[in-house]
């Protein structure tokens, strides 16, 4: 994987900021080195997490390593959505 295959996207929202890092893949998420199962924990805020692939069918396409900090879980997961939107 070359450097020109890896695309970043920065989102923020409210006190969280989050860098994601996309590479093309087969839709591993990495959020500060934990799956996203254990990273968030709410089903509600996973979906919501995951609505920028459903939106432009790239599900299973990419994947994914976000840094974020700041804030409380759904300003985290809305700093993600922002961040791989911008990067997709």
């Amino acid at each position: 994987m070359s450097s020109k295959d890896v695309i970043w996207g920065l989102g923020r929202r409210k006190t969280s900021v989050a860098r994601v890092r996309l590479v093309p893949g087969n839709g591993d998420i990495s959020i500060n080195n934990r799956k996203l199962d254990v990273y968030v924990k709410v089903e509600r805020l996973r979906k919501l997490f995951l609505t920028p692939f459903e939106v432009s069918n790239a599900a299973g396409r990419f994947d994914l390593k976000i840094n974020v900090k700041g804030g409380g879980p759904a300003g985290q997961v809305g700093a993600c959505m922002l961040g791989i939107s911008r990067a997709l």
